[in-house]
């Protein structure tokens, strides 16, 4: 964890390797962007036919509840990930009364 304030979370990920288990998924109540400053990795998007490929550079937004899994990362050298989670537009506006 690189900063964590109300609402806000930034985080550092290694990855050699890992992946999400087969049959789980993210289902973050935040949304994420997230950029790949080294390595590479496969994303798979609840959904979608196909994984999404990531580079170095490469980022994409993940809004709150967008089902995701990893299913592949660089091992050598490792695939590193910049995180940062925002709490969610409807959870984060005040409520009128």
């Amino acid at each position: 964890m690189l900063l964590e304030r109300p609402g806000v979370r930034i985080e550092r990920i290694v990855s050699t390797g890992q992946v999400t288990p087969d049959g789980q998924w993210y289902d973050q109540v935040a949304d994420e962007w997230v950029l790949v400053v080294a390595g590479a990795a496969r994303l798979r998007i609840e959904g979608e036919d196909e994984d999404r490929e990531l580079g170095e550079g490469d980022w994409i937004v993940l809004p709150a509840h967008c089902r995701h899994r990893v299913t592949w990362t660089r091992e050598e050298p490792p695939t590193v990930w910049l995180a940062i989670h925002v709490a969610a537009a409807e959870a984060a506006a005040p409520r009128g009364g």
